[in-house]
């Protein structure tokens, strides 16, 4: 079986999403959709699940809080007392309002470090590899659907660019990966 890739390039995001509805009602997969900017609706008719990334915005701001509490105590309790302003510094829980600031800081730094991270690491954009993008008139005025004829079985490359001509396709490229 060959591996082919099929470009359907659009002019318009409503026209694209009835192309997209039209391919999926007859079995189509759709790999992805480049578009110069983000089109309401589309991931559900594509089959892209929403995304988990908020788990890991909350997991690493409690990293974030907890690491603040500690180190908050660990500076101004354990390893190097101070007596300031005639306020305990024997326990950390009569000086927390002290340590609101640095904690909201730290848990925001986390929290924001952790996701650019995330985000290049999940989207596989990280250094030395470049994004991918078959045509570059997506990041201007065109929109473009891309379709792998090999994660789409039986079904016949002449109905997927029949169904893309009939549905608004200004172009269709094919492009082999073998």
């Amino acid at each position: 079986m060959s591996r082919k890739v099929i470009y359907g390039v659009f002019e318009d995001e409503e026209i694209l999403l009835a192309s997209a509805k039209a391919l999926r009602s007859k079995g189509v997969r759709i790999k992805d959709v480049f578009s110069p900017f983000p089109i309401h609706g589309l991931d559900p008719v594509i089959g892209i699940k929403p995304t988990k990334l908020s788990n890991f915005a909350f997991f690493y701001g409690m990293f974030g809080t907890s690491f603040a509490i500690w180190m908050t105590w660990y500076m101004m309790v354990h390893d190097w007392q101070m007596n300031v302003g005639g306020k305990p510094s024997f326990t950390w829980l009569q000086n927390f309002p002290a340590f609101i600031p640095p904690t909201f800081e730290l848990t925001v730094f986390c929290a924001a470090h952790g996701m650019v991270l995330s985000y290049l690491l999940v989207n596989k954009l990280y250094p030395g590899r470049s994004p991918h993008n078959p045509d570059l008139r997506s990041t201007d005025d065109k929109f473009i659907m891309e379709i792998q004829t090999s994660e789409n079985g039986k079904i016949a490359e002449d109905l997927i660019v029949s169904t893309l001509k009939s549905t608004g396709a200004i172009e269709i490229n094919h492009k082999d990966l073998n």
